[in-house]
């Protein structure tokens, strides 16, 4: 059966299943990487949060958006990553998520698409990397699709 004709518990249980197989950090990368996926599934954004968010000035929209980044640990993502290590202390899972959360950011602030696509992606990634070292190599594999994704 696919994925996404399971149970929306179902689902979700599957997604922190294969982020519980990864280290904290790494977990914390891809249960962020797939945010979207995850709030589809719960029901978030409400259809009242949606029509509040179309009456939002640029600006506001861009508020929100960082608000939302740095305040991660503090929502939904949290409950997933505790799922997937429910013997990691409160603290290192909330640490993990901001780690990952500025990871991708780092990732997105450092492209710049000067040459090749592929080659500005790895080097965006790199470059990263080199800012946070902790990941797995298979994260940074995810890293550089999750650019490509998102600047294609």
């Amino acid at each position: 059966m696919d994925q996404m004709q399971l149970p929306a518990e179902e689902q979700i249980a599957a997604i922190v299943a294969s982020a519980a197989k990864q280290p904290l950090l790494d977990a914390a990368f891809e249960l962020w990487c797939r945010r979207y996926r995850l709030d589809s599934i719960e029901g978030r954004p409400t259809d009242e949060e949606v029509r509040v968010y179309r009456t939002l000035t640029p600006e506001q929209i861009r508020a929100k958006y960082r608000w939302d980044r740095d305040h991660a640990h503090e929502g939904p993502m949290f409950g997933y990553l505790k799922r997937a290590h429910p013997h990691a202390d409160d603290a290192a899972i909330r640490q993990a998520i901001i780690v990952a959360v500025k990871f991708e950011d780092a990732t997105f602030e450092h492209f710049n698409w000067n040459g090749d696509f592929w080659d500005c992606v790895v080097r965006a990634v790199a470059r990263a990397a080199a800012q946070y070292p902790d990941f797995l190599d298979t994260t940074y594999r995810d890293a550089r699709k999750n650019v490509a994704y998102y600047y294609k």
